[in-house]
């Protein structure tokens, strides 16, 4: 079939909580536009996005997939993303490339925990959302009713574009609803009208807006996210899929491309095939051009928050969506998205283009400062005086999403709760290295893993659950060849300073026999969320670049390691004071001295250990609320809702937040509790101090205390 000529370009994400039917309707979508001649089936393992064996297996969607046809003279880039909340990272690299979304709903089940977990996330980046409610052709199926409790849980301004007829039977029937329809226009203008003061003044006082205007209202209100338009269907019998076809091309409007002339860009999927081959980057591009044999340069931020840059040259570039008449021979433009090889270092989550103005200001501050060394210093002992504008890096990033750029990187989710130590079931050095390296590989296209070598061979990777755990045991095994065994997971504690703490280490005048190098610190806690903020207030000039680059790098390192393998974050670390001695003091000497002065600070500083909570919901009959209540307040669990559900029998829906290492012991009373009934989700959802009898802190109570060291003055650099 000819590839018909298209003008635009959208980017839409399917999303919905697992078995809602997202990866069947977008097999439906593709079928139907003639994308592929074979209509494909999850149960068969024969869906066009569900590629891995593994998908393909457990019938369910773990990587991001992206597939593309055409309406009209729009081309639409499918990314179809999973719904396990295991898998939540994947959705979260999907949110930085879309234009819009498609949140595909069950007719039966309705609006479910991950339902709501997208919604919300959906409407805080206001990214324009489609609402699909699948499966009408089922027993039980909704449509009135369900509208009134997405109102009430998703979002309060619906605009239904389809009807139902014969709903809950095999026979069942999306009809589309037209604006030329008098009755239904004043309804659609009513509901826009809730959101539009200029509509509503010709609602109430007339006259009437005429179908084409109710049609652009309706555009700009889903553009603009005050609405959300409504398609009910079936992907498996293809009701109403034409309709939601018609509405993504007319209603969901394509971002604004970047006047920038530099190419600026995501990766958001990684693809290495059986494992070991060559990498296929998927590159979403916002501003400028790329071609084959360009060299580009892409960057991220390492572990620590540090900032990674590298360099490649493109060596194939394929457009997704773009074949015969339409190829653009090995050119990807603004707008669209890319498969692009020969980038060896490449990552999920990489930049490509500059890095971000704070790290432009830091780096500039560093190349001043080398190119200025030694002129505010005694050159014996490079003793620095705090006279200069100070300089910061860090893992923080600016909110709000610039027109034609990606949104920047904050995390929308939870970060993985769990962790478990993975080791190769073959003993020796070969297999443990061969296994650290196959994770290491997944990690590429799964950064949140943070792969890290252990004493001994082990590996420890983090998680959000069993079930990527299983996945990853599964992967080790097809792919790689490697049979691995992992410890149970655990709870991911993390530290936070309380107070501020101040240590100094400094080289004496004379007679020095130790570390040739002066380092002070000041450690405090920073905005939760913040990560490791590294900053200055020495002059930069006073070392050499790499002395600082050792410092800081050092106080990252260190600071993920943490105490007891529980990281610190959340803190602010200023060197306060810094010397070296030319020509004997090397980076080593920083190197090393940097975490015995880290230490020093954080005992005086004082830290608090918390550890991981989740979010939960939790329906149980009427009759059990009881002893349900009693065995969540036993657990730790701070319930903040519970309310009856309407429609069906009697039941509760309880709310709250639970210790992540409480999760699993409540999935094991429930049953007995609740006769089989009690239905429970959770996710991560960022993490507490540790509960009455479970307080740990180390250092002193909280409050600003110095441990400047042995003979040492506290204070600000001199």
């Amino acid at each position: 079939m000819p590839t018909p000529r298209t003008s635009r370009t959208l980017n839409i994400g399917i999303l919905a909580h697992v078995d809602a039917g997202k990866t069947s309707l977008t097999e439906r979508l593709l079928f139907d536009h003639g994308a592929i001649d074979r209509l494909g089936s999850v149960d068969s393992g024969t869906t066009q996005t569900d590629t891995g064996d593994i998908e393909r297996e457990r019938g369910i969607t773990v990587r991001s997939a992206v597939t593309s046809f055409t309406v009209g003279s729009a081309q639409i880039n499918l990314i179809d993303t999973p719904g396990h909340s295991d898998f939540i990272a994947e959705v979260e690299r999907a949110l930085g490339v879309l234009d819009g979304a498609v949140l595909v709903l069950s007719a039966v089940e309705g609006v479910q925990a991950q339902t709501r977990v997208l919604m919300k996330t959906l409407r805080r980046l206001r990214l324009p959302t489609l609402l699909f409610v699948n499966k009408i052709d089922r027993a039980g199926a909704r449509d009135e009713g369900l509208l009134t409790d997405i109102r009430h849980k998703l979002a309060p301004h619906l605009v239904a574009l389809t009807a139902v007829r014969d709903l809950g039977t095999r026979h069942a029937r999306a009809v589309p609803r037209k604006l030329d329809d008098a009755e239904f226009r004043a309804q659609v203008a009513e509901a826009l009208a809730e959101t539009d003061d200029a509509l509503l003044a010709r609602v109430l006082d007339g006259p009437p807006p005429t179908p084409a205007e109710v049609r652009v209202a309706l555009a700009g209100g889903t553009a603009d996210c005050r609405v959300h338009p409504v398609f009910f269907g079936s992907a498996l019998s293809g009701q109403g899929v034409g309709a939601l076809a018609r509405g993504m091309a007319r209603l969901l409007p394509p971002a604004p491309v970047g006047a920038a002339a530099a190419p600026y860009g995501t990766v958001f999927a990684v693809e290495r095939r059986g494992g070991t081959g060559g990498k296929t980057a998927y590159l979403r591009l916002f501003a400028g051009e790329l071609a084959v044999r360009q060299k580009v340069t892409l960057h991220r931020r390492g572990p620590g928050g540090t900032l990674v840059e590298y360099g490649g040259q493109i060596t194939s570039l394929d457009v997704v969506g773009r074949a015969g008449a339409q190829a653009d021979a090995g050119r990807l433009t603004a707008g669209n998205i890319g498969k692009v090889r020969g980038l060896p270092e490449v990552r999920v989550g990489d930049r490509l283009g500059g890095a971000d103005a704070h790290t432009d200001a830091h780096t500039d501050a560093h190349t001043n400062a080398h190119t200025n060394a030694h002129t505010n210093s005694n050159p014996s002992t490079g003793t620095d005086a705090n006279t200069g504008p100070s300089a910061e890096s860090g893992t923080g990033h600016a909110n709000g999403r610039g027109p034609g750029h990606p949104p920047p990187d904050q995390p929308h989710f939870a970060a993985p709760s769990l962790s478990t130590v993975v080791r190769a079931r073959e003993p020796g050095p070969g297999p443990a290295a061969r296994l650290h390296a196959a994770l290491l590989s997944l990690a590429e296209q799964d950064p949140l893993i943070h792969a890290r070598a252990l004493p001994g061979g082990a590996t420890s990777v983090l998680l959000y659950g069993e079930v990527q755990k299983e996945i990853i045991a599964a992967t080790l095994a097809r792919d790689f060849g490697i049979e691995a065994d992992f410890e149970p997971s655990r709870p991911v504690h993390v530290e936070r300073p309380e107070g501020v703490g101040e240590a100094c280490e400094e080289m004496a005048r004379r007679h020095h026999s130790g570390l040739w190098a002066t380092i002070g610190l000041r450690v405090e806690p920073a905005r939760t969320g913040s990560g490791v903020i590294f900053r200055y207030e020495t002059e930069l000039g006073a070392l050499p670049r790499a002395f600082h680059h050792a410092i800081e790098e050092t106080v990252h390192d260190t600071l993920l390691e943490g105490h007891d393998g529980r990281p610190v974050t959340d803190c602010l670390v200023t060197l306060i004071r810094s010397g070296f001695s030319s020509p004997l003091s090397t980076a080593r000497d920083f190197r090393e001295l940097t975490p015995v002065v880290l230490e020093r600070a954080l005992r005086a500083a004082g830290t608090r250990v918390y550890e991981p909570c989740h979010a939960f919901e939790l329906e149980i009959p009427h009759d059990t609320l009881a002893p349900v209540t009693g065995h969540l307040t036993a657990a730790e669990s701070d319930i903040t809702a519970v309310e009856e559900t309407a429609g069906g029998a009697p039941a509760w829906l309880l709310e709250g937040r639970i210790p992540a290492r409480e999760v699993h012991g409540v999935k094991r009373w429930l049953p007995g509790l609740t006769r089989g009934e009690g239905m429970w989700w959770s996710r991560p959802s960022g993490d507490r101090p540790l509960g009455p009898g479970r307080d740990r802190r180390t250092g002193p109570a909280p409050g600003s205390v110095s441990d400047p060291g042995p003979g040492q003055t506290p204070g600000a650099a001199t």
